[in-house]
């Protein structure tokens, strides 16, 4: 039976920022029914909240029904995920809607941005219906992006195994065919030539076959979208290099039989099931560009991780230029473990500060925070913050502290960073001096505190740039 245009839902997707509070009105969104219009959307915001809080929850979204103005509708609160889900309708009980967490601190491109990271953090595909289709929010390099990873991964994870091959050999290796080599070989001269058949250790050439066809078969995508830039421009490179290390074998696609014999696999590795669904997508030429359309793909990222992998990202640019060492926390390779006494107790087992630059004179340790305290402190004042905001940014500077203790250099820089949006940066008089800083008392040592805001656009390598007064010392008694 056709719906009643009076019950028919204004079906589509809704936008919010990350980290806030946003009350969407429900009529608009999910519509209404018979005279009593806001009652009947009340109640649809109340069904709409309890038929898709667990999807809510998986990019981090809390949603409760409630009233603004005299209007019912729904207050919507974001974590720091961003990323698309479908949401279920309250009447047809199918994803005819879908929401969308952005960034809460704009960037001119999504591409550039994890192009920039090198692509150390990629977006999370969810096992959720498509969006609306209607919604055209995700470029189609983002499935490619996320396929060439995995390929990538798999590729370097493949073990080698015996086989049993056959060949013609001048030594004689396991089991010799006499009888063939008396008849096909020596009777018409071949003596040197013996067929063996022997184990091999070998590469699973159908799974190497299989990744150098997605990795042809995503570059001849790439290849149409080179007005995206820089990003499609990087993933090109990664199939190059892919394609280097897979010389030698005949691309393949892979059959249905062959695919779910590779997944039904007991192998529990997640490197293997995460490849071989990538290929699988590939197969079914799911938002491959010309074929189908990506923008229904549910997907999620933590901007918390991300703004973590793009200042780390400056920071090794940084550490090339002034040619000091690097470590990142992301590789665990700053872990610094805390022995508790007795072992059993304590809380807390290590601290892993997400970046260390070191020079022999100096160490530079940076904590990376995705919050607007940078721009909030010096748009108020510390008098005129509030109470929540300074508890929190004094939380941030102790744990910054606590790094220092970690190095027993003669000069330590905690930096703390915080994210800023472009405008703000572009008011900044020079960028070199964008970084606050402040001497702290510690024995012999000197050890300084500075609070860094950073732009989440731009090339990585020019802005490497602002962290080269960090290694400046203060004052003359450096």
């Amino acid at each position: 039976m056709p719906v009643a245009s009076s019950t028919r839902m204004a079906a589509g997707t809704r936008t919010v920022p990350d980290s806030s509070t946003k009350f969407i009105e429900a009529l608009p969104w999910l519509g209404g029914d018979g005279s009593d219009r806001a009652g009947s959307a009340e109640r649809r915001a109340e069904q709409f909240c309890t038929a898709n809080d667990g999807v809510l929850r998986e990019i981090g979204v809390l949603a409760a029904p409630g009233r603004r103005n005299g209007k019912a509708g729904l207050n919507v609160t974001t974590s720091t995920r961003v990323g698309a889900v479908p949401l279920l309708s309250p009447v047809t009980g199918r994803p005819d809607f879908g929401l969308v967490v952005e960034p809460r601190f704009s960037w001119r491109s999504a591409g550039d941005m994890l192009a920039g990271t090198g692509f150390r953090i990629l977006p999370e595909f969810l096992p959720l219906p498509d969006l609306p289709q209607s919604e055209q929010r995700v470029p189609p390099w983002v499935l490619s992006s996320v396929v060439l990873s995995r390929m990538q991964s798999l590729l370097h994870s493949l073990k080698r195994q015996f086989v049993m091959v056959e060949a013609d050999l001048r030594t004689v290796r396991g089991h010799v065919d006499w009888d063939a080599y008396a008849r096909l070989r020596f009777a018409i001269g071949r003596a040197a030539d013996v067929p063996c058949r022997f184990p091999d250790l070998r590469d699973d050439s159908r799974l190497r076959s299989a990744i150098h066809w997605v990795v042809l078969r995503h570059r001849e995508a790439l290849l149409g979208q080179v007005c995206a830039g820089l990003v499609v421009r990087r993933l090109l490179e990664l199939c190059e290099v892919l394609l280097v290390q897979l010389r030698g074998t005949t691309p393949r696609l892979p059959d249905r039989r062959t695919r779910n014999g590779w997944a039904s696999v007991a192998i529990n590795a997640r490197v293997f099931r995460e490849g071989i669904q990538a290929l699988g997508w590939t197969v079914e030429e799911r938002g491959l560009a010309g074929l189908s359309d990506l923008s229904g793909l549910a997907w999620r990222m933590d901007m918390e991780v991300f703004f973590e992998a793009w200042v780390e990202a400056i920071a090794e640019h940084a550490s090339r230029r002034l040619g000091a060492r690097f470590r990142c926390g992301r590789r665990n390779e700053t872990r610094v473990p805390l022995d508790w006494e007795p072992a059993s107790s304590g809380s807390q087992r290590s601290l892993i500060p997400d970046v260390v630059i070191e020079r022999d004179d100096l160490v530079i340790v940076i904590d990376a925070k995705y919050k607007r305290h940078a721009e909030d402190i010096e748009r108020l004042g510390w008098s005129s913050a509030s109470d929540v905001l300074r508890e929190q940014h004094r939380n941030d500077v102790l744990q910054a502290l606590a790094y220092s203790t970690l190095f027993n250099s003669p000069r330590v820089v905690a930096c703390l960073v915080y994210p800023a949006t472009m405008e703000r940066w572009r008011e900044l008089p020079d960028h070199r001096r964008g970084a606050m800083r402040a001497k702290v008392r510690s024995g012999d040592r000197q050890v300084e505190l500075a609070l860094l805001p950073v732009p989440l656009s731009g090339d990585c390598e020019q802005l490497s740039s602002m962290l080269e007064p960090l290694f400046e010392a203060i004052g003359t008694d450096a």
